[in-house]
């Protein structure tokens, strides 16, 4: 199951923090899906406003819990489909 959140900034605001909160959502949907053995792939897709050098450690840490981004498009190949 992917769950894809659109983030899209043109000044710096609130999606700051709500990108640092992935890891958790991704857990409560884990937990919800667990009875059906469920595989959850939490991933943002960002506009270049997020390849600031000021975003580095917050990338990172997607990464690290196991949560994913791309940037201003989703291929369909990520999510295991055609072209």
């Amino acid at each position: 199951m992917f769950f894809i959140k659109l983030k899209y900034q043109q000044v710096a605001g609130s999606v700051n923090e709500k990108l640092q909160t992935c890891d958790f959502k991704r857990k409560q949907y884990l937990k919800l899906v667990q009875p059906l053995d469920i595989k959850v792939e939490y991933v943002y897709v960002l506009n270049d406003w997020f390849k600031q050098p000021s975003y580095k450690d917050v990338l990172d840490y997607i990464n690290s819990v196991n949560c994913h981004y791309k940037f201003n498009e989703l291929p369909l190949t990520w999510l295991g489909m055609p072209k």
